[in-house]
């Protein structure tokens, strides 16, 4: 990866607590380019305007990036049309409308959601809802030992029962990499649907959602290098086009009377209220960031930075790291524990010397339990990181067990 991705920063230029900031936290939320931060000073200087209602010059550029956005995000995930490209607030938005819409129209009572252990509470609070709702059963796909899933415990949790399937492409904690175009043509062969939770997958691997024929897909901007309270829900046009919105208001209608009203087509049906302009054209700028360094660069860099890390934190004693040991089969997420040591004190241990992680049940309490931990500490990386990131993080780590070894 080129040294100078890191410039491109600015956050990343700053001390903390004395030392240079080492941010591995980009799973939680990564930084943003000076690019997106132009991209979005001068939209609010130079654009700034409601879209589609006006017919001002202002108006017409706002509308004009803003569909534009649209039609980039289609081309990155390669979806069919533009009308398959929905713009709300990120994944959880994303999951929760699938499951309110789609999900209540379709799911009757002893129907079958199929989930896996691994899920972000994202993508588990709404199916438990809707099978409370609706009196179905909610399924979880039995995990291997080192935190994978197989294609025979997919293929037992799968019935004919089952409407829905939703599952993470990559975990959130364990790294892990589902094989979900697979998993896709199983539930499609019981005539159900297939949900992927994108949000750990977008920023880090190139995205086609034709060739995994999901039927859902969804992820947030500020994972991506976009701004926060950016999302897109993609969806199968003729799903779609049956689903009823679960917003209503300005912007998504056609014709409203005194007792009824009609509404837009897609992809505005959906996006009732004045949507998220500049979060779109910040979306916009940070797609253009990511595919001018490639985002086969950017997986080959985080596998190559898992393997590095993976190989030099478990020479340390104590340490217990989670997840698949193939660096391969795992992003660039490294979840571990340190022995007697609570995660949030490794956390605050680590930041006093300017390196950020992440410590908690990290959203996935079903996933704590199964690993029998209360919670973790997570180190995940991204393209601006590189091996003297590591290196300092190992130092820390070191450090950290000496002090706590000395006070215990």
């Amino acid at each position: 990866m080129n040294p100078e991705i890191k410039s491109y920063f600015p956050i990343l230029k700053q001390e903390v607590n004395g030392h240079p900031l080492i941010y591995l936290d980009s799973a939680a939320t990564s930084q943003k380019p000076i690019q997106v931060i132009e991209a979005l000073k001068e939209y609010y200087e130079s654009d700034n305007s409601n879209v589609h209602r006006g017919v001002h010059t202002l108006g017409n550029r706002a509308t004009e990036k803003y569909e534009g956005a649209r039609e980039k995000v289609q081309k990155f995930i390669n979806a069919n049309a533009t009308e398959e490209i929905i713009f709300l607030r990120g994944t959880t938005t994303a999951i929760n409308l699938v499951a309110q819409s789609y999900g209540r129209a379709n799911v009757e009572e002893g129907d079958e959601i199929v989930i896996t252990y691994m899920e972000h509470h994202s993508n588990i609070i709404p199916w438990q809802q809707l099978a409370k709702e609706r009196g179905a059963v909610l399924k979880y796909i039995e995990l291997e030992e080192d935190g994978t899933i197989s294609l025979e415990n997919v293929r037992a949790a799968i019935t004919d029962r089952t409407k829905i399937v939703s599952m993470v492409y990559v975990s959130n904690v364990l790294g892990t990499m589902n094989p979900v175009k697979e998993v896709a043509k199983i539930a499609h062969e019981h005539g159900a649907v297939m949900v992927v939770d994108g949000a750990q997958a977008a920023p880090h691997l190139k995205i086609d959602v034709q060739d995994l024929d999901c039927d859902f897909f969804a992820f947030s901007g500020h994972k991506m290098v976009g701004p926060t309270g950016i999302g897109v829900l993609y969806g199968k046009k003729h799903l779609l086009e049956q689903m009823e919105p679960v917003e209503f208001g300005g912007e998504m209608i056609d014709f409203v009377g005194l007792y009824d009203s009609t509404w837009k087509e897609l992809p505005w049906k959906f996006e009732g209220g004045t949507p998220i302009i500049a979060g779109a054209v910040g979306l916009a700028a940070a797609i253009d960031f990511l595919q001018e360094i490639g985002l086969d660069e950017i997986e080959k860099h985080e596998h190559h930075m898992a393997a590095i890390a993976m190989d030099k934190m478990s020479a340390i004693e104590g340490l217990e790291i989670y997840g698949p040991k193939d660096p391969a089969k795992r992003a660039g997420i490294v979840t571990f524990n340190m022995k007697e040591v609570h995660p949030h004190d490794v956390a605050t241990v680590l930041d006093m010397s300017g390196i950020a992680v992440r410590a908690g049940h990290h959203c996935a309490q079903p996933l704590m339990k199964w690993l029998d931990v209360t919670a973790t500490a997570r180190a995940s990386f991204y393209l601006y990181n590189d091996e003297s990131d590591i290196d300092r993080l190992v130092e820390g780590l070191r450090s950290a067990k000496e002090y706590f070894s000395d006070v215990f």
